[in-house]
C-alpha cells in the first residue's frame, strides 16, 4: 500500500481531534492509502514537541510556509482558528497540496470564495470538516429523506447550545474577539447547523437574524489561556467582548420550507447540544448530538394505536461506517465522525473524486451566515 503524507497545523483542540482521526483511520477501514504522519505545526516549540511524541508525528516545524514548501507531504490539514483558515489554504492549494480544512472555513464570503477558487485551480481535493454529517444517525436522517419517508419538508428546527462562557469571569480568548473568530456562535455553532440544514433540507434562500451580547466585557486571559477553560486569574486588566453571545436566525429554505436556527453559548447545562428536527407530510426525524446514536422517527403511515417517535439505534451493520467498528449495540463516540472523514478523504485523494462537504459548500454556508449577521445589523430579511 502507499502511503500518503500528511501535515496537520494547529496543535490545539482540534489537532488532537485530527491527530486521533489521522492515526487510526487505517487501523479500521480498508484505505487505498496509508496515512503516514509526516509533520506537525505550531507556534510553541515545547508544546509542539510533546504534541508530536504523544501523537506520532515523525517531525516538526513552527514556520507553517515550511511545511507547504515541503516534498514530502501531500495534506495540509488546517486545524486552526478560522482567521488563518484563507492564508494557509491559499499557499497550500497554490503548492498543490490535498486540503483537509477545520470549519469554519473563513471570515468572510470573499476568503471563502478565494480559497475555493485556488483550490480548483490547483486540482486539489478540499474538504470542509463539518463532523456531524459523518455520524451514522445523520446518514440515517438522509436516508429516510431521500427515500421519502417523510414527505415533503415543511419545517427545521435547529439549535446548537453551550455553556462555557456563561461565567462572567471567562477570560476573553480569540473566540471573544471580531478580529479573531469573525463572530460568536453564529459563525461557530451555526456553521454546523447551516450545514447539516444544506445537506437534509436545501439550499437557504433568505433569513432574519437577531444577535445579542449578554456580557460586554470580560478580563483580559493570562498567557496560555485556552477555550472551555474557564477563570482569568486575579484583577486582570478588562477588554470589550466583540462578538455576539448568542443568535437567533430564521430561514426560508428555496424548496419553500421554512427554518430556525438557535446559537448560544449560554444555554446553562447544555456542553454541546447540537440538535435538529425536521417535519414534513408523511412524518419527522429528531436528532440531538448530545445521543449521538440515536435517531427519533415519526411515520404519520403508523396504525393509529402506534402513532408517536420511536428511537432507532443507529449502530448495526446496516448503518453507514458502523460495520467498521465494534459489534451491534455498541456505540461510537464524537472521536469517530474525525475517522470517518479522514477515510472518505483518503478515498478521494486516492480515486480523484470529489468529497463532500468541499469548499463549495463552505462557500454556501459562509454566505447564510454573512447575510445573518447583515440581518441582524439592518434589522431587514437578508436575501442569500
Amino acid at each position: 500500500m502507499k502511503n500518503i503524507n500528511v501535515a496537520i497545523i494547529g496543535c490545539n483542540f482540534m489537532g488532537k481531534a485530527h491527530s486521533n482521526a489521522w492515526s487510526r483511520a487505517a487501523r479500521f477501514f480498508d484505505l487505498p492509502l496509508r496515512p503516514v504522519l509526516q509533520v506537525a505545526c505550531d507556534l510553541n516549540e515545547t508544546a509542539l514537541l510533546a504534541f508530536a511524541a504523544n501523537w506520532g508525528w515523525k517531525h516538526i516545524e513552527t514556520d507553517w510556509r515550511k511545511v507547504i514548501a515541503r516534498d514530502d507531504v501531500d495534506v495540509v490539514d488546517i486545524s486552526l482558528p478560522q482567521f488563518l483558515h484563507h492564508e494557509v489554504a491559499v499557499a497550500a492549494a497554490r503548492a498543490g497540496k490535498h486540503l483537509f480544512c477545520e470549519k469554519p472555513m473563513a471570515l468572510s464570503v470573499a476568503e471563502a470564495e478565494a480559497m475555493l477558487a485556488e483550490a480548483e485551480k490547483a486540482r486539489v481535493v478540499h474538504y470542509l470538516n463539518h463532523n456531524y454529517r459523518r455520524v451514522p444517525a445523520v446518514r440515517l436522517a438522509r436516508q429516510l429523506i431521500e427515500e421519502g419517508k417523510i414527505g415533503r419538508i415543511f419545517h427545521w428546527r435547529g439549535a446548537y447550545q453551550q455553556d462555557w462562557i456563561v461565567d462572567p469571569n471567562f477570560p476573553l480568548t480569540w473566540q471573544l474577539r471580531k478580529e479573531t473568530a469573525g463572530s460568536g456562535p453564529h459563525n461557530d455553532l451555526n456553521s454546523h447547523s447551516v450545514d447539516l440544514a444544506h445537506y437534509l433540507v436545501g439550499d437557504i434562500k433568505s433569513v432574519s437574524c437577531l444577535t445579542t451580547n449578554f456580557i460586554k466585557e470580560r478580563p483580559l486571559p493570562t498567557a496560555g489561556a485556552a477555550a472551555f477553560t474557564a477563570g482569568a486569574g486575579g484583577a486582570a486588566a478588562r477588554g470589550a467582548v466583540t462578538v455576539e453571545d448568542a443568535s437567533l436566525m430564521m430561514v426560508e429554505f428555496a424548496n419553500g420550507a421554512v427554518g430556525s436556527f438557535e446559537a448560544t453559548r449560554f444555554a446553562s447545562g447544555r456542553k454541546n447540544r447540537n440538535t435538529f428536527e425536521i417535519y414534513g407530510s408523511e412524518g419527522a426525524i429528531g436528532f440531538d448530538f448530545e445521543r449521538m446514536n440515536e435517531l427519533q422517527f415519526h411515520s404519520r403511515h403508523d396504525a393509529e394505536n402506534m402513532q408517536g417517535f420511536r428511537t432507532i439505534l443507529a449502530t448495526e451493520p446496516c448503518h453507514p461506517y458502523v460495520k467498521h467498528w465494534w459489534p451491534p449495540g455498541h456505540v461510537i463516540g464524537y472521536e469517530h465522525a474525525f475517522t470517518h472523514a479522514v477515510a472518505d478523504f483518503v478515498g478521494a485523494v486516492a480515486h480523484g473524486t470529489p468529497l463532500e462537504p468541499n469548499f463549495r459548500d463552505g462557500v454556501k454556508c459562509v454566505r447564510v451566515l454573512e447575510a445573518g449577521l447583515k440581518s441582524a445589523a439592518s434589522g431587514k430579511r437578508e436575501f442569500v
